[in-house]
């Protein structure tokens, strides 16, 4: 497409000349000669090239909204995956701004602001043209010519900082805004809307004097370059006549000069006046290039047979870049049907872990296998029809309930009843407005808390996964959600499905066979359940605490205070850096 724009763009330009040609011929001929054959022949001429000028500038306007539509397609699927995929190795997605900058660029390539970059190659050959009608009106041109390319160079110069500096601050502003949105509910229940306004209006604020700083230094060159056109107008008509008093030139060249230099110069004034549109969008492509460069496209890789569900997790370290690892060297094996309970206090590392093993996050070093293959290196798409996960925030898609059960893929009603089913939500669907047709918001937002949760269960559930984990999957359950959950986790057991549960209550426990107690992203203990179990309960008055009696009205596992004693003799729950 860009071809079919520079072939049009060629015949536009080419057809400029008709005005200047026509102005000549009935200044120097019709005019002398008096003939309204020659006049009326000229007129008709004109008409028609300037009709099909208009047609083909029509043309170009339509294929440079095609082309930019099309880049649109090609590249926003690729854009998207991509940025997920840095998220995903990183723990941490810093690039959403990229969606956005690709519709910047898409409108500049849609406006007339892009026509100045081809048109540009053409001043040279209209500027050849005034120096074919008389070397000094063509020197006329080229000093105009250099003294605005030098105004859109100062342009340059002058707002490419605070236009970067804005783009910044806006992009920060609008995560903001985007963030208190999905948390309105906090910012309104603890009064923060004052603040958060506060904070929002300070980096709008930024960007907004930012770009007032770039418009007003712009808009200064920009009045500056139109009076210096005009004046340009004015030395070409008077060079013109001078050398028309000397009989040297004709008043028809004089004239079409001034036409022909009119046109030469008006592809670098047009871009002064969209320079700020043309800085955007070339820091947007920067970032788009930056971002696909991080991120290129990975051959296509050979589907893998159906894991059975052996989990190995060597020394898995993690970390966001520049913190502190929260993962420190994480090791332990499951076989294929076991179950693990993952169990630590605050900020121990659990649901990090519990990303890495659904392949949601990359570890930085270290490796999980599933039945051998590195989930890091194992294609996605194929991975995971084999992988159940359920997050501990648990984030539904805008669509039907059929739509986020089936994770948007084209399912038989079967497969999706199957899994609803499974997690026992089967039922409270059928209660809800259209079944599973209804459409549930963005985020889920007209579910409850434990709705979301159940659905996203199903969710993980889906297809019937051979390895599951489920990140405190009954956070927001009743006591007969959390029966329903431990009946699931047993016949999922049954099914030989690899499960790993990270859990807060202690009711969960009693599904599992393993226990992996982590502290500061260290694994500490791991084994059979009891034994680890049995290891936590300290001596309180003396009488052994039973584990889910610490902590508050919501008894956590890991509560603690301190690291278990050493215990003489055999232990049956070894430390997790011992253990595979």
């Amino acid at each position: 497409m860009l071809m079919a724009t520079a072939v049009f763009s060629f015949f536009v330009n080419l057809l400029q000349l008709v005005a200047p040609l026509f102005m000549l011929q009935v200044y120097d001929r019709v005019l002398q000669s008096r003939s309204k054959e020659t006049l009326v022949a000229l007129v008709v001429i004109a008409i028609v090239m300037l009709i099909v000028m208009g047609g083909l500038e029509a043309i170009r306007s339509r294929v440079l909204v095609r082309m930019g539509a099309r880049m649109d397609r090609l590249m926003g699927g690729r854009l998207l995956q991509a940025l997920l995929e840095i998220t995903n190795r990183s723990g941490r997605g810093q690039e959403g701004q990229v969606l956005r900058d690709l519709e910047t660029l898409r409108g500049f390539m849609t406006t007339s602001g892009i026509f100045a970059l081809f048109d540009a190659p053409w001043v040279p050959v209209f500027i050849f043209v005034m120096f074919l009608f008389h070397p000094m009106i063509g020197a006329v041109g080229v000093i105009g010519a250099i003294i605005l390319f030098s105004l859109a160079l100062a342009t340059e110069l002058r707002t490419r900082d605070p236009l970067r500096l804005a783009s910044m601050y806006a992009s920060r502003a609008n995560d903001f805004a985007e963030t208190s949105r999905r948390n309105a509910e906090v910012v309104q229940s603890l009064g923060m809307i004052g603040g958060v306004r506060r904070k929002w209006q300070g980096m709008h604020d930024a960007a907004l004097s930012l770009q007032s700083i770039a418009s007003d230094r712009a808009g200064s060159i920009t009045g500056a370059s139109r009076a210096f056109r005009f004046g340009l107008q004015v030395a070409i008509l008077a060079v013109g006549a001078y050398y028309v008093l000397l009989n040297q030139v004709t008043p028809g060249v004089m004239i079409a000069g001034s036409i022909i230099m009119g046109r030469a110069l008006a592809p670098v004034e047009q871009a002064i006046g969209v320079w700020r549109q043309f800085i955007q969008s070339r820091s947007a492509y920067g970032r788009i290039k930056d971002l696909l460069a991080k991120a290129p496209p990975k051959p296509p890789a050979m589907p893998l047979p159906a894991p059975k569900g052996k989990l190995m997790v060597d020394k898995v370290v993690f970390g966001h870049p520049g913190g502190k690892p929260i993962l420190k060297g994480v090791s332990f094996g499951l076989e294929p049907g076991e179950s693990l309970g993952i169990i630590g206090p605050s900020a121990a590392g659990k649901s990090t872990l519990a990303r890495i093993l659904a392949g949601a996050w990359l570890p930085v070093a270290g490796t999980v296998r599933l039945d051998g293959v590195d989930l890091a290196t194992w294609d996605r798409e194929d991975a995971g029809q084999y992988v159940g996960y359920l997050p501990q925030d648990v984030e539904l898609f805008g669509g039907t309930v059929k739509e986020n059960i089936a994770r948007f893929q084209d399912a038989e009603p079967e497969q999706i009843i199957e899994a609803a089913r499974k997690a026992d939500v089967h039922d409270m669907v059928l209660q809800l407005p259209k079944g599973y047709e209804t459409e549930i918001g963005e985020s889920g937002s007209s579910l409850s808390g434990g709705q979301r949760q159940r659905l996203g269960l199903a969710r993980a559930l889906f297809g019937n996964p051979r390895f599951l984990v489920l990140d405190e999957p009954n956070s927001n359950l009743d006591s007969d959600g959390e029966e329903a959950l431990r009946q699931t986790l047993v016949q999922l057991k049954q099914q030989g499905v690899t499960v790993v549960v990270v859990a807060h209550r202690p009711s969960i426990l009693s599904v599992v066979d393993k226990v992996l107690f982590l502290r500061d992203g260290l694994p500490e203990m791991f084994g059979p359940r009891a034994d680890v179990l049995a290891r936590l309960t300290r001596p309180v008055g003396g009488t052994a605490a039973p584990v889910a009696n610490r902590g508050a009205s919501r008894p956590r596992i890991a509560a603690a205070d301190q690291k278990t004693d050493a215990q003489g003799g055999d232990e049956p729950a070894q430390p997790a850096s011992d253990s595979k």
